[in-house]
This record gives structure tokens, C-alpha cells and sequence, in this order.
């Protein structure tokens, strides 16, 4: 995997790590394939385990969602966005997750070529995971929606 580039998860992952605060894959969207949710891979210690942050299409949906928090807060470290293919999207920090190779289904390509994120992009939304994933293994749970802590401890203990 190579990190600020875009993946889609297995349906293995689901079925392993029943968690109902997972975003649902969507393979068959109006009856035909279509892999949904796409995550953008960075870069973690771990050798062995990777974080990915899902991406979403509906960016007012989660513009109003990242203003209510800036105006209430003063920032937003679990939702952040920028241009995938040239159109905006929105970065969920609040839904990223671990993963290993195991369980990535492929490789999001456009025109035969992989696609990723610019540097300044990618250097900014890892610094807010960063942090997020500090305080959620600081137990501040609550800022990431899935339980990543239990999904990371199986992932490390099947990779020993």
C-alpha cells in the first residue's frame, strides 16, 4: 500500500470487525458494482497495520457539520477536506480505521493510473489523524466513531 493513495476495503473486513460504526461497503449501488466507500491509505509506526480515512462526495453535508464545530470549538480536527480527481471531497477523519494488506480489495485507479492526494493535502489531513488517534489511545474514544482500539489490537495479534 502506498500511503495518500486510494483504496477500498474487502468484504472480509466487515464480516471480521462487525462494527456497526464502520461505513458500510456499498459493491452494488442501483444494481450495478461500484466500490463505495474509498479510503485514502497514510502512514503509520506500523509497518504491519495502515489507517485509512474514508472519503465522501457529500461535502455540504459535512461542511455544515465541520463549520458547527469550528464555530462552537474553534477547530475541527475530524473531518477535513480537499480535491480527489479535481472535485472536492470530504476526508472522515471521524471514520478512519486499521487495516492490513489482507483485507484491501483493491486499488482505486483512474485512466490505468492509481490516484492520490497532493502533498500539502495529505501532510495536513495526517497531522489531524495524528492527533485524533493520540487522544482516542489517550482514551477519548468518542472522537473516532468506530472502535478502532479493538479492531487494531486483533489486527496486531493475527500479525505476531
Amino acid at each position: 500500500m502506498e500511503v495518500g493513495h486510494f483504496y477500498f476495503l474487502d468484504n472480509q473486513y466487515y464480516q471480521d470487525f462487525n462494527d456497526d460504526k464502520l461505513m458500510s461497503n456499498h459493491e452494488i449501488v442501483n444494481g450495478k458494482i461500484h466500490d463505495r466507500p474509498c479510503y485514502c491509505c497514510i502512514d503509520t509506526s506500523d509497518s504491519n497495520i495502515y489507517w485509512v480515512i474514508p472519503i465522501s462526495s457529500q461535502v455540504e453535508k459535512y461542511r455544515k457539520i465541520y463549520n458547527k464545530k469550528i464555530s462552537k470549538k474553534g477547530k475541527c480536527d475530524t473531518i477535513d477536506f480537499g480535491k480527489v480527481l479535481g472535485a472536492e471531497r470530504a476526508f472522515l477523519i471521524q471514520n478512519m480505521c486499521p487495516v492490513t494488506d489482507k483485507y484491501i480489495k483493491n486499488e482505486y485507479q483512474h485512466l490505468g493510473a492509481p490516484v492520490a492526494i497532493d502533498y500539502t493535502t495529505y501532510k495536513r489531513i495526517v497531522s489531524k489523524a495524528t492527533k485524533v488517534s493520540a487522544l482516542v489511545h489517550n482514551n477519548n474514544s468518542h472522537l473516532i466513531f468506530p472502535d478502532v482500539l479493538k479492531i487494531e489490537e486483533v489486527l496486531k495479534s493475527k500479525n505476531k
